[in-house]
């Protein structure tokens, strides 16, 4: 057992306990011994009625004698219970009865305590249980304020620009229905930023919202990823799994990358969505689907369903309320307005003093492309952040490193063959030497790609 020593250390913030008991002197006793610790404050109350009265005040516990002069324990415990279920009450009694502790158990007692020689310590230890519970609640509670706080779209996604007002309009739509929403865009413009959005200011908000990369997983595992598998399915699957689907219960799942799923996985995902059921991997049981799906590519899927890459029926069950995120060069002055955030953002979070962009420095950041979109300028300035030995960021500071720009890869004059080696040069980078895959998105052999490696070209 605790010792009432350790149970002082582990005590922090004020904490309100009223103690209910018509004996003056054991009164006084409890007083004496919660009170050792400065952050309790204990209120002391001979009689019911005087309790009732001042139950408004909300304690954070109640430690209640069950024979009281005006009312019994029992009847007061249900008057606490209802004016306010989540007070906890420790009950006190002379005497041990364990049909009269199961019953106020199941009234919503906290804890039953008989006075004897350990009294002292079982009610040290009931309070801290009390307060760790307590605490743990209200962890959780202001955590979930602050991821909704922190993806509310209006403070989340910056902009003002004209097509991102068409964006906060789209998402409004979104939260306010149950539809499926589809976010397209191009690398780094803010897809899961406007996913989160979209769950978190939604009536599933509380619920869990379960991102998926279809990317990050091999095509032999998507299945079993998604759908969950059972004991001794396949090698390797010693105990039964849940997969993402069912993970998301009521709440989201966000499909991320949804143009890179394999052909033959897309059928099995189509019934899974048709049906609003699934079966795990070497199961035959029916699992409802409850969540809400989101999916985000960026790819134009239209195109990807004429070329035969993607299922038709598939795309229009996804596409719902399509949102299309629109590319940062197109955003006008929302690359300063971003540029600024980031920066204040970065000095905040590094304890430094307030940052400035010179009109040169603005001025450079404004007439940049930016391949990589948002992703792409928050390393930059964060970057800019670093370099800086002031309160200003020059021109001198902005340092571009992208590599997929089409607009910065044509400002190097260069042969159509020296462009042709750094542009498979780029993909088999992106790809990790896949050379099948690569050949088939740029449409070119597979030979003249081995050819360009063993030539050291690429």
């Amino acid at each position: 057992m605790t010792t009432f020593e350790e149970l002082l250390t582990t005590m922090t913030d004020n904490f309100s306990v009223f103690v209910v008991e018509d004996d003056e002197f054991y009164s006084e006793v409890l007083e004496y011994h919660l009170s050792l610790n400065p952050d309790i404050t204990v209120t002391k109350f001979t009689n019911a009625k005087e309790f009732l009265n001042n139950l408004d005040k909300n304690p954070d516990a109640v430690t209640l004698d069950y024979s009281l002069p005006d009312m019994s324990g029992e009847e007061v415990l249900k008057k606490i219970k209802e004016y306010n279920s989540e007070i906890p009450v420790v009950m006190i009694s002379g005497q041990e009865n364990i049909k009269t502790a199961i019953t106020l158990l199941k009234d919503g007692a906290y804890d039953y305590i008989v006075k004897d020689e350990d009294t002292k310590d079982r009610i040290w230890n009931a309070i801290r249980n009390i307060r760790e519970k307590e605490g743990l609640k209200k962890e959780i509670s202001e955590l979930k304020q602050q991821v909704k706080k922190k993806y509310d779209f209006t403070s989340s996604i910056i902009g003002n620009s004209p097509s991102m007002k068409k964006v906060f309009a789209m998402i409004e739509k979104a939260v306010k229905s149950n539809i499926t929403v589809s976010i397209t865009g191009e690398t780094g413009t803010g897809k899961e930023i406007v996913a989160k959005s979209i769950h978190y200011n939604s009536p599933r908000g509380k619920k869990p919202f379960v991102a998926v990369n279809i990317t990050a997983i091999p095509s032999e595992l998507i299945e079993s990823e998604l759908f969950g598998h059972e004991k001794g399915a396949f090698t390797g699957a010693s105990a039964r799994r849940i997969g993402k689907f069912e993970e998301a219960a009521e709440g989201t799942i966000f499909l991320d990358e949804i143009g890179e799923m394999d052909i033959n996985m897309q059928s099995k995902l189509l019934r899974v969505l048709q049906e609003r059921e699934l079966t795990r991997v070497g199961g035959s049981g029916l699992v409802k689907v409850k969540c809400r799906v989101l999916s985000a590519t960026h790819k134009d899927m239209a195109e990807e369903v004429r070329k035969g890459n993607f299922r038709e029926d598939l795309y229009y069950r996804l596409l719902g309320l399509p949102i299309t995120l629109p590319p940062l060069r197109e955003r006008g002055n929302d690359t300063l307005v971003l540029a600024k955030y980031f920066i204040d953002e970065y000095a905040e979070e590094n304890d430094m003093e307030k940052l400035k962009l010179s009109s040169k420095a603005q001025n450079k950041l404004f007439k940049y492309p930016w391949p990589g979109n948002i992703r792409e300028l928050k390393a930059v300035v964060e970057l800019c952040c670093v370099m800086t030995d002031s309160d200003i960021v020059e021109d001198e500071h902005i340092t571009f490193n992208s590599t997929g720009s089409i607009d910065t890869l044509l400002q190097n004059e260069m042969s159509l063959e020296e462009y042709k080696n750094r542009i498979v040069k780029h993909y088999l980078d992106k790809y990790s030497n896949d050379v099948v895959n690569v050949a088939k998105r740029l449409d070119i052999g597979k030979s003249t790609i081995y050819r360009m490696l063993q030539e050291r070209l690429v």
